[in-house]
């Protein structure tokens, strides 16, 4: 078993609180765990724990930290030694926040703020979301969007390679696909930690920044709930930025928009496709490969490669 059991939640920022919790839960159709003076804790129908998103307060936009889920007591202690031995920034243990136990944060070289936990708090739903069946998290609610998992997020780095080394030592993610340029750099790498075929992406910073954020993506049970989605976001005023269409890498069919405060978020269906080869081979696209766009679909848009979060001048 691997010391990593999978993406447990992601925290970002907001300076547009309110309308960006609107759209949430509202529109985008997450639920509301918990909720306090500075942060809202929200879960997908289907995520097994107390949360999958936290959403905070703060003067700017992007991502405040990523947590995984260690696989066990003993796994987060020995993956906590490993990282401790590497040579990467390290914070430290910190008090868990709603829904889970103390967690070892440290850092990648762009300033990302990571953190693995092992004790968590599974979701009960009430009364009026108990679903008919016992072995999902609670029943299907059809508010908004209402995307059944958290799937993945997109990380900026300015030197991806650098990022691969960080990942691969600090995390055990293994390169399921990736973008090698011309010039010799790796423009992109797709990375998991179980059978997934990904559950984090890091792609070339061109803006610049450090610690930026490109996406976060939920996924949906069909492609048919992306379609409905983009009406339920058209209706909404949401800015549609591109799709939906489909991935060449990954093959994903997506949605991508931006939450009232700029921060990028997806909708996605990747069907049944999982990693089960153990001895997989990282699948290489060539840069004139990439610049072909979409397997389907319109042209890539120009701001899918600049836009990013916290903005940069």
């Amino acid at each position: 078993m691997n010391d990593i059991a999978h993406l447990g939640h992601v925290e970002l920022y907001t300076n547009q609180f309110d309308a960006s919790l609107d759209f949430f839960t509202r529109v985008y159709g997450l639920t509301l765990t918990e909720q306090d003076a500075t942060s809202a804790y929200l879960r997908a129908f289907d995520d097994y724990e107390h949360h999958s998103l936290k959403l905070t307060r703060h003067h700017t936009t992007g991502v405040a930290h990523i947590a995984y889920r260690a696989s066990s007591e003993a796994a987060l202690l020995s993956r906590v030694a490993k990282i401790e031995a590497s040579g990467y920034e390290v914070i430290g243990w910190v008090d868990g926040d709603p829904g889970h136990g103390r967690a070892f944060r440290f850092k990648d070289p762009f300033e990302h703020v990571f953190e693995i936990y092992w004790e968590t708090q599974r979701y009960h739903a009430p009364d009026v979301e108990k679903p008919a069946l016992k072995n999902i998290a609670q029943r299907y609610h059809g508010r908004g969007a209402a995307p059944r998992r958290l799937d993945h997020l997109n990380l900026l780095a300015a030197n991806v390679e650098e990022f691969q080394r960080f990942m691969e030592t600090c995390l055990g993610s293994r390169v399921t696909e990736m973008i090698q340029l011309d010039n010799g750099r790796i423009g992109g790498c797709w990375f998991t930690v179980n059978n997934k075929t990904y559950d984090l992406a890091c792609t070339e910073e061109h803006g610049a920044g450090t610690g930026r954020f490109h996406h976060l993506t939920y996924a949906t049970d069909q492609r048919e709930d992306i379609l409905r989605a983009a009406d339920i976001f058209l209706e909404n005023g949401v800015h549609i930025e591109t799709g939906p269409h489909k991935h060449a890498i990954q093959g994903t069919f997506f949605l991508y928009i931006w939450e009232p405060a700029g921060n990028r978020i997806e909708l996605a269906n990747s069907g049944a496709r999982l990693i089960l080869a153990p001895d997989w081979e990282p699948v290489v696209w060539t840069e004139s490969e990439r610049k072909k766009g979409q397997a389907w679909g319109l042209k890539t848009i120009e701001t899918f490669h600049t836009h990013g979060t916290p903005p940069v001048e």
